[in-house]
């Protein structure tokens, strides 16, 4: 998994708008919020989601745009936006090629089985997409609560 002070990979993918930009070129005047997500309309996810988008004014007024990942499709995207309310971004990295890059994409093992899968992790990144802060192995819970908390502390030091 990509390490604080490691440099986001600059990769485009496309979004639930069908819009296909460089990373960088989506982060905010003050940077990002880049979550992973194993998938559209599950329990822990729309509860992730949810949480984010209930803050989203909060991480605008601190200049950081919200990115969820997933490899979900487009279409799976905008139909979870449209379930949800979600207004987002959220890129479709179906070919694995982000996942892959912060290094989510991991063994994992549910009820004795081990297979492959997102791991739910979140990265704070500024406005050069240089990683400030990482949540691996998340808890959906407070989650975005505690994100929020921790983009205010950063930018209070900096």
């Amino acid at each position: 998994m990509l390490p604080v002070g490691a440099t986001i990979p600059d990769l485009a993918t496309t979004d639930q708008h069908d819009r296909s930009l460089p990373l960088l070129q989506r982060l905010g005047p003050r940077g990002g919020i880049i979550y992973f997500y194993p998938k559209d309309n599950t329990p822990g996810c729309t509860l992730e989601a949810n949480d984010f988008q209930s803050l989203g004014q909060r991480f605008a007024e601190l200049g950081c745009t919200v990115i969820g990942i997933s490899k979900d499709s487009v279409r799976s995207h905008v139909g979870f936006c449209s379930n949800y309310g979600l207004e987002f971004t959220l890129l479709s990295d179906g070919d694995g090629t982000l996942c892959e890059a912060f290094g989510v994409w991991q063994e994992k093992t549910l009820y004795g089985k081990t297979s492959m899968g997102i791991v739910r992790s979140t990265f704070i990144v500024d406005q050069t997409g240089v990683i400030r802060k990482v949540y691996k192995s998340v808890k959906t819970q407070g989650h975005a609560e505690a994100v929020l908390a921790e983009l205010v502390r950063l930018q209070g030091e900096g």
